[in-house]
């Protein structure tokens, strides 16, 4: 832990981890890091990223401020990551939960305005 954090905000980069608000299983979309923002928006957009340490961030922010496991971001990115590595078609139904949990986080109000 670096002398910049408190026991209460933690995090191995420079994205905070709020361990109060740790797998609430409610996000809004205004509490979302501007970085996650953006690599999660990518992950929804017609050219999503290729790194998969990128993906792997965005993974792991959606895992521990999300619904752990089963959150659908997390999940997608997971997905993603793994399409990256193996070359393997993803799962087009994880994509679509993946979708209409960011209109429900607040990332659009339909779907395709993410596309």
């Amino acid at each position: 832990m670096s002398q910049q954090q408190s026991p209460d905000n933690v995090s191995i980069d420079e994205i905070p981890v709020d361990i109060d608000n740790t797998q609430s299983a409610k996000v809004d979309s205004a509490d979302v890091p501007d970085e996650i923002e953006s690599i999660t928006r990518g992950l929804a957009g017609e050219q999503p990223p290729t790194n998969p340490i990128v993906v792997l961030k965005a993974a792991r922010w959606w895992y521990i401020h999300g619904k752990g496991g089963t959150d659908p971001a997390f999940q997608w990115a997971i997905e993603w990551a793994r399409h990256l590595a193996t070359d393997t078609p993803s799962d087009v139904e994880r994509f679509d939960e993946f979708l209409e949990y960011l209109v429900t986080v607040g990332f659009a109000d339909e779907r395709h305005e993410l596309r």
